[in-house]
């Protein structure tokens, strides 16, 4: 199923006042840890699947990667991407991260960033961007966590005076659709494991590199305090993994 929520009006109205659609990259909580994963961009050719408002795209060309190509399903992230770059190096691709197509080896990295836990056919993925990764080629992503997919509520269990009590963690070995709420309701996401997305990785021939469970840096600690929260239980999954 390739969903497309973001183009739909009241979603997308709403995701534009988050503060990572606003602030871009400096207001992602996984931002620091993530940045810390990339690999020296200087003359390389990049991919960004999931590339929504292109704030990634626009960051490889600043560390000068040679060119940028960003894939996303949604023609209103897409708008918004063309709408604040002004670099002919970077060109931006409507369609959706399933049905990705590009040349053998062509890429030096592959990069996307909460984006592939909407796609159902993760280990297809991974077998097509081994395919166009160059040799020693990078992929790195960044993912929902899975003990925050594995319930379709995604949300925390509250005492009766609205405390947050615990994250609470149910069906976590079933994999599959979720039908969440995120923004509006109707979301959908597939739901993995950890052992899953490292597995599907190592089986498409890459070599792991890293796995990281982030949390917010001490900058955004101390600008908003309920981050203190994300202490609690993970909510991002990033992996990064080379092909040798």
């Amino acid at each position: 199923m390739k969903q497309n929520k973001y183009d739909d009006l009241n979603f997308f109205s709403a995701y534009k006042q988050m503060q990572r659609s606003v602030r871009g990259l400096e207001a992602a909580g996984e931002w620091h840890v993530l940045r810390g994963l990339l690999p020296e961009l200087t003359d390389k050719d990049v991919l960004d699947l999931g590339c929504g408002f292109g704030w990634h795209c626009l960051y490889a060309r600043q560390q000068q990667a040679r060119t940028v190509i960003g894939v996303d399903i949604s023609e209103k992230m897409l708008q918004k991407a063309r709408e604040q770059t002004d670099d002919s190096a970077i060109s931006y691709v409507r369609m959706s991260i399933e049905d990705i197509s590009f040349e053998r080896a062509q890429f030096d990295l592959v990069i996307s960033s909460l984006a592939l836990h909407y796609v159902e056919s993760f280990a297809e993925v991974c077998q097509k961007v081994y395919e166009y990764l160059k040799p020693g080629g990078a992929f790195i992503f960044s993912v929902e966590h899975p003990l925050f997919t594995a319930r379709a509520e995604q949300d925390w269990h509250y005492d009766d005076k609205g405390n947050r009590l615990h994250w609470p963690v149910d069906h976590y070995q079933e994999e599959g659709v979720r039908d969440t709420t995120f923004l509006t309701d109707r979301v959908i996401k597939y739901h993995r494991t950890i052992s899953t997305y490292m597995n599907d990785v190592i089986g498409a021939g890459f070599a792991l590199k890293a796995v990281k469970e982030p949390v917010p840096s001490d900058e955004m600690l101390k600008q908003d305090a309920s981050m203190k929260d994300e202490w609690r239980r993970p909510m991002f999954l990033l992996i990064a993994a080379e092909k040798e």
